[in-house]
């Protein structure tokens, strides 16, 4: 077989690179602290162990009119409904600092595939799955940025997960609009999730179970 012209390649080359400058998409953590302001959170930021609640922004410099994005995650207790949800960038969760940007990549997919990668992480990370120590908004954070950049997030975002076991991310009501996700159908007489309490009755509802597995061993030993 003659070799290909070197030209053909060239051309190629250059289409590829053409193609990655039109979609040109910054990926950047927003990192926040979930701790009241006081001199003890400013310090265990300072040391790099105070509990950090995160986001991903999407901007967009090739597309100028398009919004930037933030995806973040956090519990609930609606049934088989994403935790992911979206605001503009920097919209700080309620009680937290914001404390840092940083740009972790560039992506250069387009937006069509930007949004289905969103979808499929998305779908990964239930609002009733929702663990402070095991998938937090951090683990999300790290696996979208891998699935962007091919990079994971900086391992010292989970760094003092197990300090909060009492600070739950909770998700406002008003913000779970994305993905879309199917309803699980209740059975006869079952409420539906919302109704029972509100979003941080879902993030506390983990923590109880802990507390009574605890009361229970200290039971069983007296």
């Amino acid at each position: 077989m003659a070799p290909q012209p070197k030209h053909k390649r060239h051309r190629s080359s250059a289409s590829s690179r053409a193609s990655q400058s039109l979609h040109k998409t910054e990926v950047t953590i927003n990192v926040y602290d979930l701790l009241p302001p006081s001199p003890l959170s400013t310090i265990l930021w300072t040391l790099g162990a105070s509990l950090h609640h995160s986001g991903v922004a999407l901007s967009f410099p090739s597309a100028p009119r398009r919004p930037s994005i933030e995806y973040a995650y956090g519990g609930h207790s609606t049934p088989v409904k994403t935790g992911v949800y979206h605001t503009p960038p920097l919209a700080t969760p309620p009680g937290a600092t914001f404390r840092c940007s940083i740009l972790h990549g560039i992506c250069f997919l387009s937006p069509e595939e930007i949004e289905a990668v969103v979808q499929r992480v998305a779908g990964r990370f239930l609002g009733r799955e929702y663990d402070l120590l095991s998938r937090n908004c951090n683990h999300f954070t790290s696996e979208l940025c891998a699935e962007l950049t091919g990079r994971k997030a900086p391992g010292w975002l989970n760094r003092a997960a197990g300090v909060g076991g009492r600070v739950p991310c909770v998700v406002p009501k008003e913000w779970i609009s994305v993905p879309d996700a199917e309803e699980e159908e209740l059975e006869d007489g079952e409420e539906e999730g919302e109704g029972q309490g509100g979003e941080r009755e879902g993030m506390l509802e983990e923590s109880r179970r802990r507390e009574r597995r605890d009361v229970g061993v200290a039971g069983a030993a007296g």
